[in-house]
């Protein structure tokens, strides 16, 4: 329940600008899923949503900023922080991440648009990232520990 809130928050916040935990818990009822102003909270503070000013002025809930630094994304290290370990098996990345966390890195990582990714998976801790080949595999590992300094 939990983990599927969580991805529907950050589905929500990235398809409409929601700029308070009221309009938050409202867009979630109108996806079918009740909760209350304190679970959204520990929600935003796991998530490590920050506030983030959109095009008129106003302000959003957004993910943490991603800053390029040599052509490689640098990510908020309140996001780093919470990897545990990046590594690659195959043509299979496992990134294992503290508890709660794998949805944010999720996001972060598909937001990166890397052509290689076949798909993601993310779980509470966990996130599955499918890579097209064995080589691709050991460059995106490469690539990701950049990312999240590691």
């Amino acid at each position: 329940m939990k983990n599927a809130r969580q991805r529907k928050i950050l589905e929500l916040i990235e398809q409409y600008d929601i700029d308070t935990q009221e309009t938050l818990i409202q867009r979630l009822s109108e996806a079918g899923i009740e909760t209350t102003q304190t679970t959204i909270s520990r929600d935003i503070r796991q998530l490590q949503l920050a506030k983030g000013i959109t095009e008129r002025g106003t302000y959003k809930y957004v993910l943490p900023e991603l800053k390029k630094v040599g052509g490689a994304p640098v990510l908020s290290t309140a996001l780093t922080d919470s990897i545990v370990k990046i590594e690659a098996a195959e043509n299979v990345i496992v990134v294992k991440t503290l508890a709660g966390m794998a949805n944010a890195i999720a996001v972060c990582i598909d937001s990166l648009e890397i052509e290689k990714l076949v798909g993601s998976v993310a779980g509470d801790d966990t996130v599955l990232l499918v890579i097209k080949t064995v080589k691709d595999a050991i460059e995106v590992e490469k690539n990701l520990k950049e990312a999240f300094s590691f």
